[in-house]
């Protein structure tokens, strides 16, 4: 059995990983949509960054009979005297891997570059190269020098995109060096998972990498642990180490933790919740935050384009640009809420017209009320930036932002039910059971993102653009009226107000 490149790095997220991959497919989940996006601009970039070698001849595969005949092709390209390869296939008798980039400096000796989308090299880069290195060392070939291209976080869009403005080549020789050894530990342990008739013990406290919070979903699959079960597994975003911990004492429940346990804050409001099965309220924190706000109030939320690539001119990599708004305002207390929206429907940078839009809908005074402030203040702070006439503009709402997660993500407001989150998506299911997201084709801000980068930027979805528009339409306007709700309960849980007029305003499903 050989051992590839993605074989060896799930080995190192956790060996269970790699055992389920040759043994028990059928037991991992399928790459989803919003993964396979992220794969695709992986390659968009990897497609610039291979123009920093003019030279590069390409092997590559389409298909698992092409993967096949790589090393044959890859041999082939080496012996015509090419400099530079891209995607050849090297192998010794029990490894194999695709390389990115390998330059030859003459006959037996190489650089080797690793292309990553990410904005700096990551530990997990050195082993990848390391495994590299050492499979190109088993064909005969001297490694010199080890680089990652990944993305400059710097760059600004204005025309063309050229490679040597988008890329930035990092050496890391030095680095992947010092790992080899250690490497070869990890492939010989890897083989014998990979060999073995029995799964390694799949617990996610073996799990490394920062792959913990994904392979807890998978764990939970394999030992049919249902969501929500009150395991130790649904303890707020645990760590290796204290799900190890826990383990070593014995303790299964989430009720059996130990609340003198080294636990994060969010963990131990949550075990506290759990565990005496009550709403905690400090009423006078959460009443003077709400005396805070000032009418009208205008509760705003985006969704937001974003591209390894930039689409437009001033924009950076991985820039979350709005390409809709939707705003709920309330007048005045018990008023009935008027709702606004934009939704960019043009492939083009949304930024002018959505501006020029909320500007007519939202007030220079009152409460600008959002979830999750850094958000939506770090877009506003981006369009002033790329568009100096709306400067002013989005100083002066960034100035009124009041942001409504506080109460929960400070523990002002705890429910146990909320699972230690101060997500919305976690929140309101609780306060406002009337409302949900999971009603809605479009449920959540990646898939909002994806759909319509897809439908309108990249003309993927011919003949669904129209009902992407309509589904992101009701996505928004819910996370606006959400919030709606929630203020609305906060102010009759307090005594502040009386539960309004508007309480029964529900979203046109």
């Amino acid at each position: 059995m050989q051992l590839t490149k993605s074989d060896y790095l799930l080995f190192l997220k956790h060996p269970a990983w790699l055992w389920l991959k040759k043994h028990d497919k059928d037991k991992l989940p399928p790459v989803d949509d919003n993964t396979q996006a992220m794969f695709d601009a992986g390659f968009l970039f990897e497609s610039y960054a291979e123009r920093l070698f003019p030279e590069g001849i390409r092997v590559g595969f389409d298909g698992y009979n092409e993967y096949l005949s790589m090393p044959k092709r890859t041999k082939e390209v080496v012996q015509s005297g090419a400099k530079t390869i891209f995607q050849g296939r090297f192998e010794t008798e029990s490894l194999t891997c695709i390389c990115d980039v390998v330059q030859f400096v003459d006959k037996e000796v190489v650089d080797l570059y690793e292309i990553k989308s990410s904005t700096m090299p990551k530990t997990l880069h050195e082993y990848d190269l390391a495994f590299q290195w050492l499979v190109l060392a088993g064909e005969g070939y001297k490694v010199r020098k080890a680089f990652v291209v990944h993305v400059n976080r710097d760059f600004v869009r204005q025309g063309q995109v050229r490679p040597e403005e988008i890329s930035t080549v990092a050496e890391i020789t030095s680095k992947v060096e010092a790992r080899l050894k250690e490497v070869e530990g990890d492939i010989k342990r890897a083989m014998e998972v990979a060999n073995s008739e029995k799964m390694p013990n799949p617990t996610p406290a073996f799990s490394k990498h920062g792959s913990t919070p994904e392979w807890v979903g998978i764990y939970k699959n394999l030992m049919n642990i249902k969501e929500g079960q009150g395991t130790i597994y649904d303890l707020y975003s645990p760590n290796a180490g204290l799900i190890l911990a826990l383990e070593d004492l014995g303790i299964e429940n989430l009720l059996d933790i130990p609340e003198n346990l080294n636990l994060s804050q969010k963990q131990a409001w949550q075990l506290k919740a759990a565990k005496e099965d009550k709403v905690f309220a400090d009423e006078k924190r959460v009443k003077k935050f709400l005396e805070g706000f000032e009418y009208p109030l205008y509760f705003l939320d985006y969704e937001t384009l974003s591209g390894v690539v930039p689409y437009f001119d001033g924009q950076r990599p991985y820039q979350q640009v709005p390409f809709q708004y939707s705003l709920h305002v309330v007048e005045s207390p018990g008023a009935t809420p008027k709702h606004y929206t934009y939704l960019h429907a043009e492939n083009s940078d949304p930024v002018t017209a959505l501006t020029e839009s909320l500007r007519e809908n939202i007030g220079e005074s009152g409460s600008v009320v959002v979830w999750n402030e850094s958000f939506e203040m770090g877009c506003n702070d981006d369009m002033g930036r790329m568009y100096l006439e709306f400067a002013e503009f989005y100083r002066n709402v960034n100035g009124r932002v009041v942001d409504l997660m506080k109460p929960f993500f400070n523990y002002w407001y705890v429910d146990k039910n909320f699972g230690g989150s101060a997500s919305i998506k976690k929140v309101l299911p609780v306060l406002v059971p009337e409302l949900s997201h999971k009603d809605l084709e479009i449920s959540e801000g990646g898939a909002a993102q994806r759909l319509w980068m897809e439908a309108v930027l990249d003309g993927k979805r011919e003949g669904e653009k129209e009902t992407i528009l309509a589904n992101l339409d009701k996505y928004c306007e819910l996370d606006t009226l959400a919030m709606v709700k929630i203020y609305d309960y906060l102010m009759n849980y307090i005594g502040l107000e009386k539960p309004p007029a508007h309480k029964q305003v529900s979203l046109g499903l």
